[in-house]
């Protein structure tokens, strides 16, 4: 049997995945799914969608190589550098509110993972849903409740949001 050699790039590879494997991507007693809407094989948050680009458009923009940026133990990808640069002055303010989980289960007392593709903008804050149904039952009442239930839910890892 041959010997298997891990190159640098084969290493570097598998950032991203040590990323979620990580202490941001521990199971808590709750069970979290995912947090940010993280891609389990790649490591990235919002499956490598720009973060930023959920306020310039109306659909979000996939990131590109080489705009990357770690936060809350999870890289970020963007699809710009001035979109990564914005992210990096003020994360909290791009990233998803409820670690990017859906806010019917939040408000429910359960986190749920979220589909980064069925999003909405309230009050200037980014929420990820489950499914269209869930984003079509959302009222500023429930997203009040899951805000007010968030702190007792959320784990360590999701710093932000």
């Amino acid at each position: 049997m041959g010997k298997i050699w891990l190159t640098r790039r084969g290493l570097l590879s598998l950032l991203p995945a040590a990323a979620i494997l990580g202490p941001a991507r521990a199971e808590t007693p709750l069970g979290v799914p995912s947090l940010y809407a993280a891609d389990p094989l790649t490591g990235l948050a919002l499956r490598g969608y720009d973060a930023v680009s959920y306020r310039l458009g109306s659909e979000p923009v996939s990131g590109a190589d080489g705009h990357d940026h770690v936060w809350s133990g999870l890289v970020w990808r963007f699809s710009s550098a001035a979109n990564r640069g914005a992210f990096a002055r003020a994360p909290e303010v791009y990233a998803p509110r409820l670690g990017g989980c859906d806010p019917e289960g939040v408000a429910a007392g359960r986190l749920v993972d979220a589909d980064p593709l069925v999003a909405s903008l309230y009050d200037g804050r980014l929420y990820l849903f489950r499914d269209a149904q869930r984003r079509a039952r959302a009222t500023p009442e429930l997203l009040d409740a899951a805000e007010a239930r968030w702190p007792d839910l959320r784990p360590a890892a999701a710093i932000g949001g």
